[in-house]
């Protein structure tokens, strides 16, 4: 059965790094690339980080019915996951591994139901959430303002996800996620 795992958590959860670490340490996963309307930064590379399209090309895509699902986020940049990304990985024999938001997150897990792990990563509270994103020196005040505000409603759904992972401790959560994968991988 081809089966898909779904991290989600409000920006400086520890996510991220949560998924790199699966994706170095086990060879069965391969990391399910975005599509995104936002500029490429300077370090990123198309097809790795994101698949970057024009807004015109996205809005083609939705129109096809190309993406699984898609959103409008931050301040009208469009993202999504096209259906074509999961068929080929599962055509290299590999497990879909996403990074996405909580509702991008919560769409994966109804379109591909018992398929699907869907593990929700957890700061330990706001205010730690707040200090990991200032840390990354990323954020103007108003980006901080607005990732924390939306954290906060983001934290909401925590409930409607299978599986919580509690970021309090990184080495914790990593032997955490890493059995998690395991386990629903084994089944």
């Amino acid at each position: 059965m081809n089966k898909v795992i779904i991290f989600c958590a409000p920006s400086g959860s520890g996510k991220t790094t949560i998924v790199k670490h699966l994706l170095k340490n086990d060879p069965r996963l391969q990391f399910s690339v975005s599509a995104c309307t936002r500029a490429k930064r300077d370090a990123e590379v198309d097809g790795k980080d994101y698949y970057f399209l024009s807004k015109e090309l996205f809005a083609e895509k939705v129109r096809h019915n190309e993406f699984l699902e898609y959103e409008e986020v931050y301040g009208g940049n469009f993202y999504g996951t096209l259906k074509s990304e999961i068929e080929r990985i599962w055509a290299k024999g590999k497990v879909v591994l996403f990074d996405v938001d909580v509702v991008g997150g919560l769409n994966i897990k109804k379109y591909y139901g018992d398929q699907a792990l869907a593990v929700f990563v957890k700061p330990p509270d706001v205010a730690t959430l707040e200090l990991r994103l200032r840390h990354r020196s990323t954020e103007t005040d108003e980006t901080l303002r607005i990732r924390v505000e939306k954290a906060v409603e983001e934290l909401k759904f925590e409930s409607q996800f299978e599986r919580v992972l509690l970021n309090d401790h990184l080495e914790t959560a990593l032997e955490k996620a890493s059995m998690l994968v395991n386990d629903f991988i084994s089944k």
